[in-house]
């Protein structure tokens, strides 16, 4: 069985982001005609948290045999918070933003099922697999109207890497930037190499009516998706939603080595992923398991619709700070994620006060 379901100004940005520069309101109900309409107040929230938790990794293949995994996926739309007082309605799988991380071994088969509850949802949609041979990667047979049965489909694991997931209806680029996109992970027959800690983290656009950081109920803004002008862009649907100031930060220990798997759902565009103050020091370029890792990446380029894993090794203390090095996005529009690392100093490596 899978088990993966884990439910100011911008500082000198080469060594710290500041906090988040968010907008004021700047309209009222009795604004000009020409002027930006009043938000909604912000609704109810269905789920206190989207942001799927970063360590909910499934553990690493220890299997040297084929095997099947049952795996489900239920869709659920419902609106949770951007940031306080920022409301949405998202599109996931299984409730968070990523989906469900998935992990199996090449050779091994998949028995999906997949259902689109009438509660939860009032949209059609479905689920394409990268990682998969066959049509739609398995869109064409999982397409469900709420309310359908549940679809059910097999398919065999031939080929390893980290793959997207997404849905792929005809709106598929509203879906997939609402947040119903995710990774599975098929390791190659001998394995990954061994690391202490793992992190498990989506990058998307989020296109609204709102401005940045105005309070009140954001509708999805079509044009702005057409024309590429996000209003954010986040790791695991929340603006800098691992930082101090919102959900906390992750957590390492010098000495360590960890793996990032990173998923850039989009739907439009590309990253460009770095870790100020580490390097990718073995970095599987586009999820690529099979050739040799390149070594001591600074950045590196995420294309929507594209994972790729990196590894750090961990030698002196302090925050890393997982960015999208388009800087703007980074420090203003959420794409921040910090690693705080703890451990005895090494001067030889880097000394603070020479």
């Amino acid at each position: 069985m899978v088990a993966a379901l884990g439910i100011g100004a911008v500082g000198a940005v080469a060594g710290c982001l500041g906090a988040p520069v968010n907008a004021e309101p700047t309209s009222t109900a009795e604004a000009a005609p020409d002027a930006v309409p009043e938000l909604d107040p912000a609704r109810d929230v269905d789920a206190g948290r989207i942001a799927a938790d970063p360590t909910a990794v499934p553990a690493p293949v220890d299997w040297n045999e084929p095997r099947e995994h049952d795996v489900t996926l239920r869709t659920r739309e419902l609106v949770a918070e951007i940031e306080p007082g920022v409301t949405f309605k998202y599109m996931t799988f299984e409730g968070q933003v990523p989906g469900p991380m998935i992990r199996v071994r090449r050779g091994d088969t998949v028995n999906l099922r997949f259902e689109v509850p009438a509660d939860d949802n009032s949209d059609i949609h479905n689920v394409d697999f990268h990682a998969v041979y066959g049509p739609g990667g398995g869109a064409v047979d999982t397409t469900l109207v709420p309310g359908d049965d549940a679809a059910e489909l097999s398919f065999r694991a031939a080929y390893p890497g980290l793959f997207t997931y997404h849905c792929a209806v005809p709106a598929m680029d509203h879906h997939v930037s609402s947040g119903m996109f995710g990774a599975i992970l098929v390791e190659p027959e001998e394995g990954l190499p061994a690391v202490d800690r793992e992190f498990y983290l989506g990058q998307h656009e989020l296109y609204t009516k709102g401005d940045l950081g105005e309070k009140g109920h954001h509708a999805f803004d079509h044009g702005a998706m057409v024309d590429e002008n996000p209003t954010y862009v986040v790791f695991n649907g929340e603006d800098h939603g691992f930082t101090d100031d919102r959900r906390g930060t992750l957590h390492a220990e010098v000495g360590e080595t960890v793996r990032v798997y990173l998923v850039n759902g989009g739907p439009n565009l590309s990253s460009s992923w770095h870790p100020i103050g580490n390097v990718w020091s073995r970095l599987y370029r586009d999820g690529d398991l099979v050739s040799p890792p390149a070594r001591y990446v600074e950045t590196t380029p995420v294309a929507p619709g594209t994972a790729t894993v990196g590894d750090m090794d961990l030698v002196v203390p302090g925050p890393i700070k997982l960015v999208d090095h388009a800087l703007s996005r980074a420090g203003r529009r959420g794409a921040l994620a910090v690693i705080d690392v703890d451990g005895e100093a090494d001067p030889d490596v880097y000394d603070p006060d020479p």
